[in-house]
């Protein structure tokens, strides 16, 4: 059902709060990081930054779980729908990674607030 050949084996991963509604995310799975959520009820990532799984919250605490898994009707976009622990699903501490909107001027605004500050959890 998911096609994970059509990008190379990874396919868009959309996390949604599940109960906000709220886009929180967009990261990307191959099918290891699928089965390992599905197995885990924890999404699992893949970094293409660090070629490697990662799992959300793995470093700073802020799980998701996942409460539905969609796929698109071409079978190449995940919707996950999840609760997200520690209040924040972004690194930089913003609740949405979807955080900066662009305004009438061209510029971009901060929406929303930090829920937590990167270098407490990160360090530097």
């Amino acid at each position: 059902m998911i096609d994970f050949d059509k990008c190379g084996g990874l396919v868009p991963v959309i996390a949604q709060d599940a109960v906000s509604g709220e886009v929180l995310m967009l990261a990307y799975m191959n099918a290891e990081a699928f089965r390992h959520t599905v197995e885990t009820g924890k999404a699992t990532y893949f970094s293409r930054s660090r070629n490697r799984l990662w799992m959300k919250g793995e470093s700073s605490g802020h799980e998701q779980e996942v409460e539905e898994i969609f796929v698109d009707c071409d079978g190449d976009t995940l919707l996950i729908k999840v609760r997200q622990r520690g209040g924040a699903a972004c690194h930089t501490g913003h609740v949405s990674c979807f955080h900066q909107r662009l305004t009438e001027d061209g510029g971009w605004a901060t929406v929303g607030h930090r829920v937590f500050d990167p270098k407490e959890v990160y360090g530097s």
